[in-house]
């Protein structure tokens, strides 16, 4: 499903395209001296704005089908990282190495060290204390706390792969489940690193196509959201602002939508 903003840069040039319409059907009266407004120019424009458009959905398409396989990749990283930590805690492993691995895990299911401290009590109006005359009460203020999740991408295939070497350097740690042998983690790293790798490569083509189509829809002065305004002050000057022609197109809709 196209989102709202794809959905509107879609409706502009579709307006655009009725707006030219119209200005056609005024035959010899539509004559404007300014190039741009000219037909031929806003018929040039119009192309390469559909051709914005198709490029921009040409290179969303493999950008969300990296993305959908990223996301099916990693998703059972964090209960695999949990069965790990108990394979590992089973052994006779030191509780430092334990509690190494542990950090990594943490890290990489976007767990917390510590538990963030409980807001301060409101005050109790039943309080005896309390003057009958009391100053305002200043509001309490709530401590802002910065995310510590690591839950990232780059940062949790950065933290597994922490913990595949520390599990590597365990000589203790040789599970016999398949899926959680060292070989195993190994191929999953490689295969996160891929999925992640994907989505980065498809990311700069669809980033570009959309720079070139808000250029080619919004740039000041020659994007067609302006041009169709002074395509509408032309008509508006040559008809009148009352003329049914001017009426026409003054209610075709644009929206700067970059």
């Amino acid at each position: 499903m196209a989102s709202t903003s794809e959905t509107g840069h879609s409706k502009n040039v579709a307006n655009f395209e009725d707006l030219i319409s119209f200005c056609a059907g005024y035959g010899a009266t539509y004559n404007p001296t300014k190039a741009a407004i000219k037909l031929p120019a806003l018929n040039t424009l119009l192309t390469s704005a559909r051709n914005s458009l198709i490029a921009v959905n040409t290179a969303v398409s493999p950008y969300n089908i990296a993305v959908n396989a990223r996301e099916i990749a990693f998703a059972p990283l964090s209960k695999l990282v949990t069965r790990i930590i108990n394979s590992l805690d089973a052994t006779d492993a030191t509780t430092q190495i334990v509690k190494d691995a542990k950090t990594f895990a943490r890290k990489i299911q976007g767990g917390r060290a510590d538990k963030l401290p409980p807001p301060p009590p409101p005050p109790n109006p039943t309080d005896k204390t309390i003057s009958p005359n009391p100053l305002p009460t200043p509001l309490p203020i709530t401590p802002i706390h910065v995310s510590a999740s690591q839950m990232s991408f780059d940062s949790r295939i950065e933290n597994f792969s922490k913990l595949i070497l520390l599990l590597t350097n365990e000589p203790l740690y040789i599970p016999n489940e398949t899926d959680l042998k060292l070989v195993t983690l190994n191929t999953l790293l490689t295969s996160l690193k891929n999925t992640n790798t994907a989505v980065v490569n498809n990311t700069t083509p669809m980033s570009n196509a959309r720079i070139n189509r808000n250029k080619i829809l919004y740039l000041a002065v020659t994007g067609l959201f302006d041009i169709q305004k002074e395509v509408k002050k032309y008509v508006k000057s040559v008809f009148g602002a009352s003329s049914p022609e001017y009426k026409q197109i003054s209610g075709i809709k644009f929206t700067n939508s970059k």
